[in-house]
């Protein structure tokens, strides 16, 4: 069984849902990777998934020959429950159906054709990239986000994207440091890491850029823009460098910031989210 490290896809999106069950997953490697668990919970509705699974694998070696399941299994980090990244079982679509064709369900056919339909449209952004983009505006859309916020929303992830294909290209590899560089931009940006603005927002399993407001989104992607032009001009190799070309974008974006808000008396690091702003109320900061 390979243990991997996925590099993150701002596009991807990491959770798909399936007749309201929540199915994580991750594009590794070209194509989607979904939890086995998830799949498995969905179909079978065990009171002890894990468990399931586990004779369900080996019932597969020993008794059907699929003895390249191992080597088929690929474990992958994705967020839990408690809102940490833990490696987990997934595996590719072609996988997932074998997988699915073993479990006695009468949900299996239902799944089996969304699960073709989430990995056709992935091939199909691939394809045409623009693709992506449209559907990403349609689901801020129709969730009731302005054409203005969608816009800068749509420039931020752009702006990361191209932020970590430069660490990509710089010698960042594990997840662990996409995580830490990103929190050095934000700490240094706003004062708070990523955890700290969720918390800070009141936000648990949601993203927190989909809950910034315009303000909060235009120095994020100051934050970022300015660590990826410093790791260009300075060639920043490795994590250290990069960390430290991290620092002085997010310096940047937060000097910035706090002058902004000396200007304005008001404070850009604010309490509103999404959940709150759709109902008309209004958090205190």
């Amino acid at each position: 069984m390979e243990n991997s490290e996925a590099k993150p896809d701002p596009n991807s999106g990491k959770i798909a849902v399936f007749e309201d069950k929540k199915v994580r997953r991750v594009f590794f490697e070209g194509e989607w990777y979904f939890s086995v668990i998830d799949v498995i919970d969905i179909l079978t509705n065990s009171a002890n998934t894990r468990r399931y699974w586990s004779d369900l694998k080996r019932n597969l070696v020993d008794n059907e020959g699929f003895i390249q399941l191992y080597d088929k299994i690929v474990q992958l980090k994705l967020e839990a429950s408690d809102g940490k990244k833990y490696l987990t079982d997934t595996a590719n679509t072609e996988t997932v159906f074998r997988i699915i064709q073993s479990v006695p369900s009468p949900k299996a056919e239902p799944f089996k054709r969304w699960l073709a339909k989430v990995g056709y449209e992935r091939i199909q952004e691939i394809e045409d990239p623009e693709l992506a983009t449209k559907r990403t505006r349609a689901i801020y859309k129709a969730k009731g986000y302005s054409d203005e916020w969608i816009e800068k929303r749509m420039r931020g992830i752009a702006i990361r994207e191209e932020l970590t294909d430069e660490w990509d290209n710089r010698g960042i590899r594990i997840q662990r440091e996409y995580a830490i560089l990103t929190a050095e931009i934000s700490k240094a940006t706003f004062g708070l890491t990523p955890s700290e603005y969720k918390k800070h927002k009141g936000l648990e399993q949601e993203n927190l850029r989909d809950h910034m407001t315009d303000l909060e989104l235009i120095f994020s992607m100051l934050g970022e823009a300015g660590a990826k032009e410093i790791s260009v001009n300075r060639d920043a190799q490795g994590f250290d460098e990069n960390k430290t070309a991290a620092k002085l974008g997010g310096k940047i974006a937060g000097n910035a910031r706090r002058q902004l808000e000396e200007e304005s008396g008001n404070p850009v690091v604010s309490k509103e989210n999404y959940l709150n702003l759709i109902s008309g109320f209004e958090t205190e900061d």
